[in-house]
């Protein structure tokens, strides 16, 4: 199916549902396309001057457009109900239980992508709009708590363990930003106020996505797909998905690092 889409190669268990709704929907296109495509090119035919001097006031008395249209919105009500509808619930009311899934907190600004892990006791330390510092802080987490002390932040940089459930709750600092990885299927806007959950699970590791792709440079981009400055061509974040055991060893060394930097300095 991606193939012939033109699509990214699919790198997530739930993508191939959206996959195939993009493909039933470009296939509906392309019938529509050469159908009126072929009305229109007879109409030019039969409705030429040299064919009729004389304009005819009786016009058309065939019913056969009307049953046309009702076709069209049948299909289409068919992809909306019958499809789009049932995806879109299932991705909005089935996410996994937190207890099974590794939550990560992603927060947009101008121009970067925030990544905050809660490190290995799984709890999110308390944050303090009065800690943040751009440099050393710029999600402002309070490291006097003791939830915090295990917690790791990152700059544009999402490790992922292969084969895991993975909830992503977006959030904005500033404006509204939108955070699309193509290979995972997932695309959803960053508002500032709100905390919206995504989910997927990764199926294919960088490294294996290099191999198949025959690209050793490949990465995993985070692209903000929505316009949010002069800046927004330069919102670029990177998603590598590891092993289980390589996850854990990266988390274990990036806890030891952040232990040894005080964050107060």
């Amino acid at each position: 199916m991606t193939e012939w889409l033109g699509l990214p190669a699919l790198a997530t268990t739930t993508g191939a549902q959206i996959d195939s709704l993009i493909g039933w929907m470009h296939v509906f296109m392309l019938v529509l396309f050469v159908g009126w495509g072929g009305f229109f090119l007879y109409a030019l035919f039969r409705f030429r001057r040299s064919a009729n001097p004389v304009a005819n006031y009786t016009g058309v008395r065939s019913h056969a457009s009307s049953y046309l249209e009702i076709a069209v919105a049948i299909v289409e009500a068919i992809l909306l109900v019958g499809f789009s509808i049932p995806l879109w619930a299932a991705r909005v009311d089935h996410i996994p239980a937190e207890s099974e899934a590794l939550v990560v907190e992603v927060t947009g600004e101008q121009f970067a992508w925030n990544i905050h892990y809660a490190g290995p006791d799984g709890k999110f330390g308390k944050t303090d709009i009065k800690l943040l510092d751009l440099q050393s802080n710029p999600l402002g987490v309070d490291r006097s708590d003791p939830a915090a002390k295990d917690d790791v932040t990152t700059l544009n940089q999402l490790y992922l363990p292969v084969n895991k459930p993975i909830i992503v709750k977006l959030r904005s600092k500033d404006v509204i930003h939108s955070f699309g990885v193509p290979e995972f299927r997932v695309k959803q806007d960053a508002v500032p106020g709100l905390t919206i959950p995504i989910w997927f699970i990764p199926n294919v590791t960088t490294a294996e996505m290099r191999t198949r792709t025959g690209d050793a440079e490949f990465q995993y981009e985070i692209a903000c797909a929505q316009l949010c400055g002069l800046g927004h061509a330069h919102m670029r974040g990177f998603v590598t998905v590891v092993s289980a055991e390589e996850f854990q060893k990266w988390l274990e060394e990036k806890v030891k690092e952040q232990s040894e930097v005080d964050p107060f300095k």
